[in-house]
């Protein structure tokens, strides 16, 4: 891969990194810290490593697991910048078990889950964090409900043109498959040497599933235990509810 394109690559990257809220970061460790306050923790698809910066803050050691070396050289980065230590793993999550730590706690947020293409691969990723846990150990996770893809996101749009020099735009529209929506993200990057903007663009596609799948498959791997909410565990869900947060124990 030449150098251009792994700078393209690591642009994106840091552009989508923008893209979250960072009190979302605030409320997803308020999350965890709030359900257990174990001393090692593995983030699953940690990507930037923004909340993986929040848990080690917060007396953490963590691991950060993620595909994407981009993703990782910015978790690298936050780390460096708030001065704490972060362990990073380049692996894909439906088969770390090169991998043979087992932890107290494992978390997957900021839509991670969802990324994976279909339901066998969810189910390989669950089976993967049933092996990394210890006994008793705690799964903490959140997915976008079909409430979210298939009504929130319907032909969705969103435009940022506030920065001239970082104008971004957003549209949804339903997936092929069943309670799926792809999203195209767009980037207008201004290139200074040739006075001009380049585009960079990604289809992102996320699936999500019933709250009874989720169930099943956390209980066919072994889980126990298996508590659901929403509102980053504040409110019962409901039928209009965005976002499921899930617990369950090994």
């Amino acid at each position: 891969m030449n150098n251009e394109i792994n700078n393209n690559y690591s642009t994106f990257a840091e552009k989508y990194d923008q893209l979250f809220d960072s009190e979302l970061y605030q409320e997803w460790v308020n999350f965890v810290t709030n359900i257990t306050q174990a001393t090692s923790v593995l983030d699953v698809g940690g990507g930037a490593g923004r909340l993986a910066v929040l848990l080690a803050q917060r007396g953490y050691n963590v691991d950060v697991l993620d595909l994407s070396p981009e993703m990782l050289a910015l978790a690298q980065k936050h780390a460096n910048q708030s001065k704490v230590d972060l362990n990073l793993l380049q692996a894909d999550m439906r088969d770390f078990s090169d991998w043979t730590v087992r932890y107290p706690l494992i978390v997957s947020f900021a839509d991670s889950l969802n990324y994976l293409p279909n339901l066998n691969d969810f189910k390989s990723a669950v089976a993967q964090v049933y092996e990394h846990l210890e006994n008793g150990g705690k799964f903490l996770f959140d997915v976008i409900t079909p409430h979210q893809v298939n009504v929130l996101y319907d032909n969705y749009h969103y435009n940022n043109d506030d920065d001239d020099e970082n104008i971004f735009m957003w549209t949804s529209y339903p997936g092929e498959e069943v309670n799926s929506v792809d999203h195209d993200l767009k980037f207008f990057v201004y290139d200074s040497h040739v006075d001009a903007f380049k585009v960079m663009r990604e289809i992102h596609h996320e699936q999500t599933y019933d709250l009874k799948t989720y169930q099943q498959v956390l209980e066919q791997a072994g889980f126990h235990d298996i508590e659901v909410s929403a509102n980053f565990g504040h409110d019962s869900i409901d039928e209009t509810s965005e976002r499921w947060f899930f617990k369950a124990v090994k």
